[in-house]
């Protein structure tokens, strides 16, 4: 007997609450690229579409105030929301993972939630790092599981998971057509389990083979039956397909348990054999079943079909048990493993998308992750304020150097601030009409800094203080330059209704990463991989109060910074943020573990 080749791919076991283990194939860097070409193609004919929009219509919407807000909020949903949205509402695929057939899971074994999939996507401009996602690559390339560093903060892997493949229709069906269905046999099987197990393998393959090789096995295949059936057909596969249809017969009879007379192999496999010949149908049956739960959840299911759907889940599960215990073939195994993963995935899948899920996640999950994390919010708001205070103090006292530190939009709208400030006017006026399209543009480039700042704590924290403290200097220098000028309360008029959510949320984001690589250098009792996913799911919440409070801060810039509003409206906004943002981390602090912060 032959020694069995090795396996070089990478694989995930998990156990099922049925007690099972079950061995998912790790998708391996090949079909995880061109899945990612794929959605990048159908990302970039999206913005294309989206710019062609734009260009075309501009006799007539896009001239209204809907028109920017749609083009920028649609720029900014395709860059950072075409992974995430896919993945959360498509049961982890996207349109290229489905097309390689894989599909993102959790370590567990179970369903991608939303938390998940958002946290392993933002942080996929780490993996980007040097373009084209070399760092990502390299990742996939070296790691056992092949995760990138989105998988590792995320707790996710990339599976193979086309439970088509992993059915038995066609691998216990009759290879060529032509195969007339037997009478039903009577007696013990006629061939051993090693004759049974070569036929079958040839009824397996047989449909893949080119037309000339197929023949060529036939023959030599038949050749080996010979002499018990001199007078079998000459045409040597439909011989076969007669005598393997007669022999799966006669073992899912009465006698099925006497095969193996000559040659008698381990009892192992004649237990084995015999599940075969009597459940493949079952399986076939369960293959249809899982593969419309995979594509389109139990959603796609009658109420009276999802008890049929559990049971036989259970069925195929305990199936797997048996050959595993009686020493299946591996490709058994594998089919069956694949089954069961795809029912497993259905029925333990958590979809509850309700309105009061996300409003119970961003009304207080959030809040209460930021409370707990307030240790890492105040180290952040540290490393914004500190290179602030120096940035402000270097200008006051080295006026020459604005025109080295700052950039030259903040140059000439300090110089164009002296004569605004002496005719009335505010640093910057928006028309009415021009106000919507502002919001959205700022809400959406304030949302990529912070998921920015966030992601860079990925690289042991050193990426979120660099974004803190270059933003801390610049808004430094530039308050230090306009005092100079004579102009700080001009700026700060303008900063003031918004500046209060708007910095705190960037605080917030930095504080994200920098929970991320504190789990990285110093994870305490747990391991890193732990400590990194455990910490990953509570800066999600985080983030997810950023991108309330960027949202509202967004809608306050572009309508009242930027607006004629009167100083005292404009104090009494930012009052009342102020005001929102305590009783916010307040309604949070109810729900936060004050005791133990992160």
């Amino acid at each position: 007997m032959s020694s069995p080749r090795p396996d070089f791919r990478q694989h995930l076991t998990v156990e099922t609450p049925e007690h099972v283990l079950l061995d998912y194939e790790v998708a391996g860097i090949g079909s995880r690229t061109l899945a990612a070409i794929i959605d990048h193609t159908i990302m970039l004919a999206l913005l294309l579409g989206l710019l062609a929009l734009a260009r075309w219509s501009r006799a007539s919407w896009m001239d209204s105030t809907i028109g920017p807000v749609v083009l920028a909020f649609g720029g900014f949903v395709i860059v950072w929301g075409y992974f995430t949205l896919c993945e959360a509402f498509w049961r982890g695929q996207t349109p290229g993972k489905r097309y390689m057939g894989i599909r993102v899971i959790r370590d567990t074994g179970h369903a991608a939630r939303f938390g998940d999939v958002a946290a392993r996507n933002l942080l996929r401009i780490a993996d980007f790092l040097p373009p084209p996602y070399l760092l990502g690559a390299i990742m996939v390339a070296v790691h056992p599981r092949a995760k990138r560093l989105g998988d590792l903060v995320a707790g996710t892997v990339v599976v193979r998971d086309r439970p088509q493949e992993a059915q038995v229709g066609e691998a216990f069906a009759a290879p060529t057509e032509g195969f007339a269905e037997p009478p039903e046999a009577a007696g013990p099987p006629e061939l051993t389990n090693e004759e049974f197990r070569v036929l079958r393998e040839y009824a397996e393959r047989a449909a893949d083979l080119p037309p000339d090789a197929r023949l060529r096995l036939a023959a030599r295949i038949a050749n080996r039956f010979s002499d018990r059936y001199p007078n079998r057909p000459p045409q040597n596969e439909i011989f076969l397909g007669a005598l393997y249809r007669q022999e799966l017969s006669r073992r899912r009879g009465l006698f099925g348990g006497r095969a193996g007379r000559v040659g008698q192999p381990r009892q192992g496999g004649m237990v084995v054999d015999r599940l075969v010949a009597r459940k493949s149908e079952r399986w076939n049956e369960f293959a249809l079943l899982a593969d419309r739960a995979v594509r389109h959840g139990l959603d796609g299911f009658a109420a009276p079909e999802l008890p049929d759907f559990a049971a036989r889940y259970r069925e195929v599960a305990a199936d797997l048990a048996r050959v595993r215990t009686y020493g299946g073939e591996p490709g058994l195994r594998s089919r069956l493993e694949r089954l069961v993963a795809a029912g497993h995935n259905a029925l333990y899948r958590d979809e509850r998308h309700t309105w009061s899920r996300i409003w119970k996640f961003f009304s207080v999950e959030c809040p209460a992750a930021v409370v707990t994390a307030r240790r890492y919010v105040f180290l952040a708001t540290l490393a914004f304020a500190l290179p602030g205070a120096a940035g402000y103090l270097l200008l006051r006292e080295q006026p020459a150097l604005a025109s080295e530190v700052l950039p030259e939009i903040m140059l000439e709208r300090a110089e164009a601030g002296v004569a605004r400030s002496q005719s009335g006017h505010g640093y910057y006026e928006a028309p009415a009409g021009e106000r919507p399209g502002m919001a959205s543009a700022i809400i959406t480039n304030n949302l990529t800094v912070a998921f920015n700042c966030f992601a860079g704590g990925i690289f042991l924290g050193v990426g979120s203080l660099v974004f803190l403290a270059f933003n801390g200097l610049q808004m430094g220098a530039a308050s230090g330059h306009f005092a100079n000028l004579g102009l700080l309360k001009y700026l700060w008029l303008f900063v003031i209704g918004h500046g209060v959510l708007e910095l705190f949320a960037i605080w917030v984001a930095g504080a994200a990463g920098f929970m991320l690589g504190k789990a990285i250098i110093a994870p305490g009792e747990l391991t890193r991989h732990d400590a990194l996913v455990l910490s990953g799911r509570l800066a999600m919440r985080m983030i997810g109060a950023a991108v309330v409070l960027l949202l509202i801060a967004g809608i306050i810039e572009g309508f009242v910074s930027s607006s004629t509003a009167p100083t005292p409206m404009r104090l009494g906004v930012s009052g009342a943020s102020t005001i929102f943002l305590a009783l916010y981390l307040i309604h949070g602090a109810r729900h936060a573990g004050l005791g133990n912060p992160a």
